[in-house]
């Protein structure tokens, strides 16, 4: 599989974030905001390493990468959106096994993050 593939996936679905936001389906705004973030920072480790951990956890993820990329810039954003990180591990999770449904307002706040993180994402890759 080419990597890149990695980030045209991972575009896609935050793609589908903004469109299910749109038409109010507010859960699948965090399902697909944590698939987003999950596949760029499997991605960026992919760039770095040539693979990636086979596991779920994008805190995991977000810390793996800013060791790796040695970036204070992630680990900052990390440290100031942990609770969003951790939350878009719940939503992963319940999508497959227990229904969980969020509102408008967190949708908001979980785009917005998703959004800041592509951005530090995309200058992580110039590194």
């Amino acid at each position: 599989m080419s990597f890149e593939l990695l980030k045209r996936r991972a575009l896609s679905f935050f793609k589908n974030a903004k469109s299910d936001y749109e038409h109010g389906d507010y859960d699948l705004v965090l399902f697909h905001v944590e698939q987003s973030i999950q596949l760029y920072l499997k991605y960026l480790l992919y760039r770095k390493m040539g693979d990636y951990p086979k596991v779920h956890s994008i805190v995991r993820l977000f810390k793996d990468v800013a060791r790796i990329y040695d970036s204070k810039e992630l680990n900052d954003f990390l440290n100031r959106n942990l609770e969003a990180m951790y939350l878009l591990e719940e939503a992963y999770i319940s999508s497959r096994y227990l229904p969980r449904e969020y509102d408008k307002e967190i949708a908001t706040r979980i785009l917005k993050v998703g959004e800041e993180a592509i951005e530090v994402f995309k200058c992580l890759e110039s590194l």
